[in-house]
């Protein structure tokens, strides 16, 4: 190595000069003896080693290549000191990539004078030999003996996993966010240490947590309250005091304060360095109220109902009642309706109990229908899953043909909706899903057309990432079971065909023809394909589709013929959720139609 750092100070000192800007490789000898001696050194390095990473990591850190890559004037002198630090500057650096035997040396290219070759020998890896990991004061105790396997178990070095630095120093602070996420704010490392046998080519490690005592959750110190009773954030808070502290307890906490539409904002963290006289931690609850009321006016196009004005109404507590009251009145081309509902805030057991009036008046297809409703239930809500209890009284008259018929039914339902989606708003993998369970009795115009009835549907939402592609699937089966002679009111029924049903044909138009109209069916499935992927990679959130959708609604399932639709699509996943343009084609009456929808729905 001597002689090769002196046969390179002997060549920079009898005549490296600068070369033009961008020689090529064959001028660049000529170039270099046309300079003044005194001139600034110019050089061209060669990184040789087979390991591409390897080669990014020292063309990156090594100060012989960034200062060939800056284009900085350096002179014969500091070009001689950078190659002879090279060897050494390079081993270092490899070391942290788990080569502690390498060997790097520096030459001159013999047929180019200005170029020097950096040769890299990086020999075997350090691998991890042993983990051994110890636990004082609260992780030692014998009730958290199960939390130490989980902590262990989780280690990321396990043995024979490649040593690297970072992977070293990742390792330690997800150990440590663990700890300290599972009950043991105040956790730190008391020691760390890495002991690399070079020529077993093994690093055996050993690390001391240090956790503090098992943090327990204590009083709430809520900021920012100016309406809104304390009583309905303590309502939400999902556990006792005293009871153990979990990160994710107080991100639950957070995130039912969120849904409750009560805040713009919302932080709930523990106050780890405070601990009370009975030994629990305060957590700290900062919000910042919503509006009192709120006024929404929208106006729009939907390629289901057409054109579109609405304006809503929110109060987050009138009359200083511990409710919401919200209103909705929405005039469309074929969609008309107006909406009362009443909502409690939160109760010590999560659930809010609902009320609320409908009015709707539909015409979308072939029957005018005149809907009138009132329920009643309760809602709860955890931040994946929500479930609805409701009573609901049914008044519909219904224009068909000409002939006007009135239903009376009541119907006692149970909703449940599970989401393990990646995002709520832009989904990517996961599924979501909705099941609804309802018996009712319906009352026609006369008793020969009243009786019992049952509902059921069931709507499967999923997403998957398939490399650079987005593949989505939905499926949805629904089923009214009755008596052939009882009049089930057309809202209770089932259309298909729409955006969010069967593309290429017309909102709700798929069901039971007769006499040339369409009506709604008892039982009705659908299901779609889609993949997606974007566009560019400089436009990531615009994205290109194509799809194929299946499905049909009938009077029973022996008379069900599913009719098929297909065509390609935009996607714009907006900051709202993502925004869909989309061609389909028919296949049953070979037409073309154009399809708008924003969000996902189930």
């Amino acid at each position: 190595m001597t002689r090769l750092i002196g046969l390179l100070l002997l060549a920079v000192l009898s005549g490296c000069a600068t070369r033009a800007p961008e020689p090529k490789p064959d001028a660049a000898a000529a170039a270099a003896t046309a300079v003044p001696a005194e001139g600034p050194a110019v050089y061209s390095l060669d990184i040789r080693v087979d390991d591409s990473a390897l080669r990014s990591l020292l063309q990156e850190n090594l100060d012989l290549a960034r200062y060939r890559a800056s284009q900085a004037a350096l002179s014969r002198v500091e070009l001689a000191r950078l190659a002879a630090a090279a060897p050494a500057q390079a081993e270092a650096l490899l070391e942290t990539e788990g080569y502690f035997n390498a060997k790097v040396d520096v030459s001159r290219d013999p047929d180019d004078d200005t170029r020097l070759l950096l040769t890299v020998t990086p020999g075997p890896r350090t691998r991890v030999g042993e983990a051994k990991i110890e636990f004082t004061e609260g992780l030692a105790d014998d009730d958290a003996r199960a939390q130490r396997e989980s902590l262990r178990n989780s280690w990321a070095l396990k043995p024979g996993a490649a040593f690297t630095q970072s992977q070293w120093a990742s390792a330690k602070s997800d150990l440590l966010l663990r700890a300290r996420t599972g009950g043991f704010p105040l956790a730190r490392w008391a020691d760390t240490a890495a002991r690399v046998d070079a020529e077993a080519h093994t690093a055996d490690l050993q690390l001391v947590l240090a956790s503090g005592n098992r943090a327990r959750l204590g009083e709430l110190r809520i900021e920012g309250l100016k309406r809104q009773d304390r009583e309905t954030i303590e309502r939400l808070t999902g556990y006792r005091r005293g009871d153990a502290y979990t990160e994710q307890k107080l991100a639950e906490f957070q995130e039912r304060l969120a849904k409750t539409q009560l805040f713009d904002a919302v932080r709930v963290q523990l106050l780890p360095e405070t601990v009370d006289a009975d030994g629990t931690t305060p957590v700290q609850v900062t919000v910042t109220e919503s509006a009192l009321q709120q006024a929404t006016v929208a106006v729009g196009y939907h390629s289901n109902t057409g054109q579109s004005v609405s304006v809503e109404h929110l109060h987050r507590r009138p009359f200083d009642l511990p409710v919401r009251a919200r209103s909705k009145l929405q005039l469309s081309r074929d969609l008309r309706g107006a909406e009362l509902e009443l909502s409690s805030h939160p109760q010590p057991d999560l659930h809010r109990n609902l009320a609320s009036l409908q009015f709707e008046q539909d015409r979308t297809g072939d029957t005018i229908a005149t809907n009138l409703g009132i329920r009643l239930g309760r809602l709860y809500e955890s931040t994946r899953d929500e479930r609805l209890s409701y009573v609901e009284l049914l008044r519909a008259r219904e224009t068909v043909g000409g002939e006007v018929n009135t239903n009376l039914a009541v119907s006692v339902n149970q909703q449940w909706i599970r989401r393990r989606l990646d995002s709520s708003l832009l989904p990517t993998d996961g599924h979501q899903a909705l099941a609804l369970v309802g018996l009712g009795y319906a009352r026609g115009g006369g008793s020969d057309d009243s009786g019992p009835f049952g509902r059921m549907q069931f709507k499967l939402g999923a997403y998957k990432p398939l490399g650079g592609w987005y593949a989505s699937a939905r499926a949805e089966v629904a089923q009214v079971i009755a008596h052939e002679r009882v009049g089930v009111p057309e809202k209770l029924l089932f259309l298909a065909g729409g955006d969010d049903s069967v593309r290429g044909y017309a909102y709700r138009s798929l069901g039971v023809e007769r006499n040339g109209l369409t009506l709604g069916g008892r039982v009705m499935a659908t299901g779609s394909l889609e993949i997606a992927r974007p566009f560019t990679m400089s436009l990531p959130s615009l994205w290109g589709a194509a799809f194929v959708d299946a499905g049909n609604a009938a009077s029973r399932w022996t008379d069900y013929r599913p009719v098929v639709g297909y065509g390609v699509g935009v996607r714009w996943r907006s900051p709202v959720g993502p925004l869909r343009v989309d061609a389909a084609r028919a296949q049953e009456t070979g037409k073309w139609r154009l399809h708008f929808s924003v969000g996902i729905t189930l």
